[in-house]
């Protein structure tokens, strides 16, 4: 299943209404419980000459592996990431990212990503992090707060 930046979302990284983000495409493999994407970053990204960013990685990489959560059609955020940098990552160059659960240990969802070279196949950056899962009732309190302010933000001060 595709997973399109979302219109109504202002996420940095698979939102679709942030001007300045990156709009990350991901498939939802379900037989392999993977999510996947392919893309490419453009200077805009870049850390040293000719690299992409160090926050950018580790951004991808929380991105990819916060989607795993829906395989347990569960909400969770991210409590810990643990990066290892294990090559440089270029500018505009093809790169494919994915993540997969390792295991759960009661709300901690147990996760890793990995970003490959396209072309080269070159394992470049690896992360393991912690995601807890969400309770209902703080995922209502969060929907409702968001709702909350947007309605505010909406409406013109005096």
């Amino acid at each position: 299943m595709l997973l399109p930046p979302n219109p109504k979302n202002n996420c940095f990284g698979c939102g679709d209404r942030n001007a300045r983000g990156m709009k990350l495409t991901f498939e939802q493999d379900d037989v392999a419980r993977h999510i996947r994407g392919v893309f490419s970053l453009g200077a805009e990204y870049e850390g040293g000459p000719g690299f992409i960013h160090g926050g950018i990685i580790a951004t991808v990489l929380d991105e990819a592996m916060g989607k795993v959560s829906r395989f347990r059609n569960v909400r969770a955020v991210t409590a810990e990431l643990n990066v290892e940098y294990l090559r440089p990552v270029p500018v505009d160059r093809m790169l494919r990212v994915e993540g997969f659960e390792l295991e759960m240990k009661g709300r901690s969802l147990l996760i890793q990503g990995e970003i490959w070279d396209a072309e080269t196949s070159h394992l470049l950056a690896r992360a393991k992090g912690r995601f807890v899962t969400l309770l209902e009732s703080d995922v209502r309190n969060l929907e409702a707060k968001a709702r909350r302010e947007k309605v505010a933000s909406e409406t013109p001060q005096s």
